[in-house]
């Protein structure tokens, strides 16, 4: 068990985006950020206390957590230091990058010394089978993006917080490290080996009851070049019977990709139905979530509506508005 509360360590994270992770831990368990800790040249913040190591250990932090999120998921050099120190004053450290803590010699020698441990959230821990495509008993619901880091686990979490609380039976089921830190479990989809990841998605949501529904949280997307096969992955394991479309309004092109522009939400619905249709031919979408974070009220109302009237289905920012629209639309 990952040791709570965390200071979150922003590193030199070069936008909000970058630092996602912290946000997700800071926007869904914000009784586990006792602070926050940031280096020279960072431009995210997530509106916590600034804190030195020693700042934080006295405000009672357990582990530091990487919540960046960088293009390759790497240990950046920069870093180390913070690491080693963190270490050295009592706090374990957690990681859901690619390059895992435990393969960096010098980290691992200090918390061998030091007693301390190191979580790496993106090792899987399951020998996942090979997808069978057979059809399970439940309903499930897969958010699917426009593009990276546009919503899909903030709508998928907050469509489960409505759900509970309308008494309906939910589980959110988190694929990926920012989803893993905020609810203790999942599986770290982009770290599986290929042949196995729509069987992951399969072990992710089993049989279940007739009325309750598994909200699978969503990776990349399907237009992305360097991330598609893993949004393949999870459509196809999730045979979802309702696809949510995910859309930050407004970017001109796919997330570190200058060279392809964005896609349409048409295009979106399009694609995601006739894949999620191979698997579940009644599968359907019913909603779109936007994430309107860099509007004003007004701007993102506005945007809303004409989006639903283009659309023509429930369109809302869930994490702004509430997710009450997107669970009418599944009842």
């Amino acid at each position: 068990m990952i040791q709570t509360p965390y200071l979150l360590f922003l590193g030199d994270a070069p936008d909000a985006l970058a630092a996602k992770v912290a946000q997700g831990i800071k926007d869904w368990r914000p009784e586990l950020a006792v602070g926050q800790l940031r280096l020279d040249g960072c431009n995210a913040d997530m509106g916590l206390a600034d804190m030195t190591i020693e700042e934080a250990v006295a405000k009672g932090a357990k582990t530091l957590v990487i919540g960046v999120a960088n293009r390759g998921g790497v240990i950046s050099g920069n870093w180390l230091d913070v690491l080693k120190a963190a270490l050295r004053h009592g706090l374990d450290l957690a990681s859901g990058l690619h390059n895992h803590l435990n393969d960096e010699p010098e980290l691992v020698a200090i918390a061998q010394r030091e007693g301390r441990a190191l979580h790496d959230v993106r090792i899987p821990s399951v020998a996942y089978p090979i997808a069978n495509g057979k059809k399970r008993s439940g309903k499930r619901l897969l958010a699917v993006g426009s593009d990276c880091s546009c919503g899909k686990m903030y709508t998928a979490l907050c469509m489960e917080r409505e759900m509970r609380n309308r008494g309906m039976k939910a589980t959110f089921r988190a694929t990926g490290q920012t989803g893993i830190l905020v609810t203790g479990s999942g599986v770290p989809l982009d770290a599986v080996v290929a042949d196995f990841m729509a069987g992951a998605v399969e072990y992710l949501t089993p049989d279940n009851d007739a009325d309750h529904w598994d909200l699978i949280e969503g990776q990349g997307s399907i237009f992305h070049p360097s991330y598609s096969g893993v949004s393949l992955a999870l459509i196809h394991g999730g045979q979802p019977d309702a696809l949510i479309l995910c859309d930050e309004p407004n970017r001109p092109h796919m997330r570190g990709l200058p060279h392809y522009k964005a896609q349409s939400l048409e295009l979106l619905r399009d694609t995601a139905l006739l894949l999620a249709r191979i698997v579940n031919p009644d599968c359907r979408v019913t909603g779109i979530a936007l994430n309107t974070s860099a509007m004003d009220e007004v701007e993102a109302a506005e945007y809303a509506e004409k989006i639903e009237e283009r659309m023509g289905i429930a369109t809302v920012d869930p994490f702004r508005h509430g997710a009450a629209r997107l669970v009418d639309a599944l009842e």
